[in-house]
């Protein structure tokens, strides 16, 4: 195998925001490391074993880099998960940590993202805009699990030398969000609208969000990692600094789809564990130079690509 410069290994490759760094990855010519097998995160007695062969491959092919870097961008949680559901993750990222640590791979230009929640871990917050020097307010056990994962990549970079990016993002939203996982708002508005159902939505309709493309915030990440020295831990906000509510986001489908969305309100045990109102601005560098995709657009990619999957669905449904 030929030396690379700098070759990255995307841990959740298949989700929204691993789909996203992989697209930025490429498009700044890094060479990504795919492992041999997908890892069975519904089958939770295999994935430690599963990690521990990966980074075998992995710390061989880093081997010949010069940068290698991981990025954790793998979730099996929501904020409605059980204790249980969320120690999968739990253990695979123990898995990776380890077998990180038995590879060798302490030395050699490290670097490591590992992705994380602001929505969740913020929630209990009431400050009005709120920055990485805002203290943590987790309500519920998933925002508890993420927190604590952060807390041991933190502890792992410490002891190898590894430069570490803490990215807390925001409501993330991009074309392919899965649709076995009860999150994403918007695509799940699209979906509802496309088809003409009703749209349970359980918190108040002047709920503020902060809504950041997947593409983005994949930009974002790569950049403030670019900026962490070794042996060091950046704990960064990504967010698109640009909230709205749940009725504007209704309004902009309304005025893309020329249709009125059938919304049904209904409350929700978890309806509670989030703050009404989130504004999120970055004060980390570094800090955002452009401004974000607007939502009208965004939503209007979203609902093409749904459009697209609803009609060819039908299409090969047809005898």
């Amino acid at each position: 195998m030929s030396a690379v410069r700098r070759l990255a290994w995307v841990i959740g490759r298949g989700g929204l925001l691993g789909s996203a760094l992989e697209r930025a990855l490429q498009h700044s010519g890094v060479a990504l490391h795919v492992p041999d097998e997908r890892f069975a995160w519904q089958e939770p007695d295999r994935l430690p074993d599963q990690m521990r062969r990966a980074v075998t491959r992995f710390a061989a092919a880093a081997s010949t880099a010069g940068v290698w870097e991981i990025h954790w961008a793998a979730g099996v949680g929501t904020m409605g998960s059980t204790d249980e559901s969320l120690r999968v993750e739990t253990r695979a990222l123990d898995a990776l940590l380890a077998a990180l640590d038995d590879a060798d791979l302490r030395s050699g230009g490290g670097r490591v993202s590992f992705a994380s929640s602001a929505g969740a871990i913020y929630a209990g917050s009431s400050d009005p805009v709120i920055d990485e020097f805002t203290t943590e307010r987790p309500t519920t056990p998933y925002a508890h699990a993420k927190l604590a994962n952060e807390r041991r990549v933190h502890d792992w970079a410490k002891g190898s030398g590894s430069a570490l990016l803490i990215a807390r993002i925001s409501t993330l939203y991009g074309v392919g969000q899965a649709s076995d996982k009860q999150q994403g708002l918007l695509t799940h508005i699209a979906r509802c609208v496309i088809r003409n159902q009703p749209i349970r939505i359980f918190v108040p309709l002047d709920t503020i969000r902060d809504y950041v493309a997947a593409d983005e915030a994949a930009t974002s990440v790569l950049e403030a990692l670019e900026q962490v020295g070794p042996g060091r831990t950046t704990i960064k906000i990504v967010a698109s600094e640009q909230p709205a509510t749940i009725s504007e986001i209704l309004s902009l489908f309304r005025r893309i789809a020329r249709r009125s969305p059938r919304i049904v309100t209904s409350g929700s045990p978890l309806s509670n564990s989030y703050v009404r109102r989130v504004q999120f601005r970055s004060v980390v560098p570094p800090l955002r130079s452009r401004p974000p995709m607007s939502l009208l657009i965004g939503i209007s990619q979203v609902l093409t690509a749904e459009r697209l999957r609803y009609t060819t669905a039908e299409r090969s449904a047809v005898p």
